[in-house]
């Protein structure tokens, strides 16, 4: 049988990921028995070994590996269907029932772009609601996949766009944010070798998938602690160049010569055939 359901699919990504019987069943809320038939069930279905269970524990097998990406995808999309149902049909809004679009931005994203967006799209007829929700350095493809939201502004080359349909914006190059009394803050330009090693100055560490890349730089969990840490002297970060909007007084942006160029991409599921969202992506690609 090649149907699946929700239901063996949420138990099976469950166990898959805490390789652990009992610690799965707490984390759904049921007793393990039913989880260990279910799990059961389902390889019997498919007829194949999906975990390998021996004294030393749980392991998936190459099937178990297969299953559990395409089943977390799978769920990812049963709820965005939900989400996005909910808001094409004006549940939850703010002021009563009216056809909503959720647009993605990464904290420090150009404000002058967001501006143009936001007024043009509401100047046409029959437009949605859009609610702006900031998210993390590279959290936007995924708020795009589980549905919390219908659209995003990513950046290439932080963002990956694989699987998004996705029109280009705009093009900026990068610059490095630093204290205004740091020595570096005098360069009229500077060079990546020249800010990724800075011993007084860390560079800043973003999370990406819930973990911090290694480094002595400042775990970052938003962007007003990153402003306060740089006006500090204790850290320094590289934005496009765009991001001179946002910056303190204490802050002083310096060109960087041979950092790649950004490029600002409008991007949305690919399947998706809202009417709103398509009148907003002709809003952007005019503008």
């Amino acid at each position: 049988m090649d149907t699946l359901e929700t239901r063996e699919l949420r138990y099976f990504v469950a166990v898959a990921e805490e390789l652990h019987f009992g610690r799965a069943a707490e984390r759904l809320g049921i007793a393990q028995p039913p989880l260990t038939r279910a799990i059961q069930k389902l390889e019997g279905r498919l007829g194949v070994l999906l975990l390998e269970r021996n004294r030393r524990g749980v392991s998936l097998t190459g099937a178990g590996e297969m299953l559990v990406h395409e089943g977390r995808a799978a769920l990812d999309a049963v709820t965005a269907a939900a989400r996005r149902t909910r808001r094409a049909g004006g549940v939850d809004s703010p002021g009563g029932p009216r056809n909503r679009l959720v647009l993605a931005v990464k904290a420090g994203a150009s404000h002058e772009l967001l501006h143009k967006l936001i007024d043009g799209y509401a100047a046409e007829p029959d437009s949605a609601e859009i609610e702006v929700l900031p998210s993390g350095t590279c959290e936007q493809g995924e708020m795009l996949r589980d549905g919390r939201a219908d659209v995003a502004l990513m950046h290439a080359p932080f963002n990956s766009l694989v699987g998004f349909d996705s029109e280009e914006l705009m093009t900026e190059g990068q610059i490095a944010i630093l204290p205004t009394g740091h020595p570096l803050a005098a360069h009229k330009s500077l060079s990546l070798a020249d800010v990724i090693d800075i011993p007084d100055l860390p560079l800043a560490r973003w999370a990406h998938d819930g973990i911090y890349p290694p480094g002595p730089g400042p775990e970052i969990h938003d962007q007003t602690q990153l402003a306060q840490l740089i006006a500090l002297g204790r850290t320094a970060a590289v934005f496009p160049d765009s991001a001179r909007a946002w910056l303190w007084a204490e802050h002083t942006a310096v060109p960087l010569t041979d950092a790649p160029s950004v490029v600002t991409h409008i991007a949305w599921p690919a399947h998706s055939r809202s009417l709103a969202l398509a009148g907003l992506i002709r809003t952007a690609t005019r503008l």
